[in-house]
């Protein structure tokens, strides 16, 4: 979703900063990648890119967790069980959100299992965004999406069917007139 998301803006003229971690995915020549590898990496690198650019397009999830204690070298066996503790990471959307100017806009997306419409009006609000996509786990590594695209208000705006190409366009097209059009330009 990202690649034809990066696709469609590109369309626009617009350009296009990636920050993806290590995935099989082939971006658009034209957008500028900045690889990642953990969550607490693409907090960082948003963080430094977000004050350049107009909005931001969370279009992918990182790991919700990552360990407790991460080892540098290797756990020997030693027959006993091996308890695993996993802490939250830090919500790279949320970050950008509560923190962008009056001149940006972010849009997310929610990934649900149930109570969809909900749960993504939920982390709309929570995460400052300004639209929020939701979709479900159906779309991971698939060619087609179904998602639903809403308002500020939790309202859905439309719903859309397709090819991961034809999601992304009328996703960037809804976009572009509700929030770059819209949006105060900043000082130059």
């Amino acid at each position: 979703m990202g690649a034809a998301l990066a696709a469609a803006v590109l369309q626009q003229g617009h350009d296009v900063v990636i920050v993806s971690g290590p995935v099989g995915v082939d971006y658009p020549a034209g957008a500028q990648v900045i690889p990642v590898v953990t969550t607490d990496d693409m907090l960082n690198a948003a963080g430094e890119i977000f004050p350049e650019c107009d909005g931001a397009i969370g279009a992918a999830a990182p790991c919700d967790y990552k360990p407790l204690k991460v080892s540098d070298q290797k756990l020997s066996k030693t027959g006993e069980p091996l308890a695993l503790e996993l802490i939250e990471t830090p919500d790279v959307i949320a970050v950008l959100g509560q923190g962008k100017r009056s001149d940006q806009w972010v849009v997310g997306f929610a990934l649900e299992t149930d109570d969809r419409h909900f749960r993504a009006t939920v982390k709309l609000q929570k995460k400052c965004c300004d639209l929020m996509v939701s979709n479900g786990p159906e779309a991971i590594d698939a060619a087609d999406n179904n998602v639903e695209l809403l308002g500020p208000d939790g309202r859905i705006i439309e719903k859309i069917s397709g090819s991961k190409q034809h999601v992304a366009n009328r996703l960037i097209h809804q976009i572009h007139h509700r929030l770059i059009l819209s949006c105060p330009q900043q000082p130059q």
